[in-house]
């Protein structure tokens, strides 16, 4: 008598709600007024562009697109790049005229978060989402 086996591995978990996380961007993010929000995440990496949120963890990887107008990634550790610092203390709660030299050195700061390298980094356990108006800019910050 022969028996075959075969095995299959299924993940301890579904993989993380990044539909949930890209919902919360462009709920903040397209609104009119300045507002802020935090998503908590189950995920051990996060990939954060300008149109679209990355999860990844032990269920997978998920990916969704977001919508919402000039959203800025604010990851952590990216203080030291020119402007990342007043981001992350905008971000954090801070007034944009006291982290900015004006509305100009605030929109040059996040194009160039907007523009840089994103890559996988850790996912911090929440997400914070912030629209911010700053004189004619109005820019919605991640991280």
């Amino acid at each position: 008598v022969a028996t075959v086996g075969v095995t299959a591995a299924l993940p301890a978990s579904p993989p993380p709600d990044a539909s949930g996380v890209a919902h919360t961007i462009d709920s903040v993010g397209g609104g009119e007024y300045p507002a802020t929000a935090e998503h908590g995440l189950a995920a051990d990496r996060i990939h954060l562009t300008s149109r679209s949120v990355a999860l990844d963890g032990g269920g997978g990887t998920a990916r969704a697109t977001v919508h919402a107008p000039r959203v800025t990634p604010v990851p952590s550790g990216r203080e030291e790049t020119p402007g990342g610092a007043g981001l992350r203390r905008v971000l954090d709660g801070a007034p944009a005229d006291a982290a900015f030299n004006g509305p100009e050195e605030f929109a040059a700061a996040a194009e160039r978060a907007r523009a840089s390298d994103h890559e996988w980094r850790p996912a911090p356990e929440r997400l914070t989402v912030r629209r911010v108006h700053y004189g004619e800019e109005h820019v919605t910050l991640v991280g």
